[in-house]
């Protein structure tokens, strides 16, 4: 006849090394909120979005600004590559971002020859 032995649940050891990666309790006991991204965050995230959505790479960014509900930021955006280089087409998309850097949308405002200036 074998023993059966009862293990209670090991709960993992906290590496007292490490500092704890999870939101701390204030001095009033409740979770801070995140830190607000960097613009340097926020221009990646809204990169890489963009680019996972269209499937184009923003080239730059020609305006950055926080709104009401988060951030608009411009991007220039090559849509055809031709030969030579000044005859692409570029596309300016506005972009816009919730506080955090997830992006809640996107429209083309407009397009033109990477070669000619702007007409205003």
């Amino acid at each position: 006849m074998t023993e059966t032995s009862k293990n209670p649940r090991k709960t993992p050891q906290k590496n007292t090394d490490e500092p704890d990666k999870t939101d701390e309790p204030s001095e009033s006991g409740t979770a801070g909120p995140a830190p607000e991204p960097t613009p340097v965050e926020l221009l990646r995230a809204a990169r890489d979005q963009l680019t996972e959505l269209t499937g184009m790479r923003p080239e730059g960014v020609s305006r950055f600004e926080r709104s009401d509900d988060g951030w608009v930021l411009e991007a220039e955006v090559v849509e055809v590559t031709r030969v030579p280089e000044t005859m692409s087409i570029v596309a300016l998309y506005e972009v816009t971002l919730d506080p955090h850097g997830l992006l809640t949308g996107y429209r083309r405002v407009g397009r033109y020859e990477r070669g000619r200036a702007e007409r205003r």
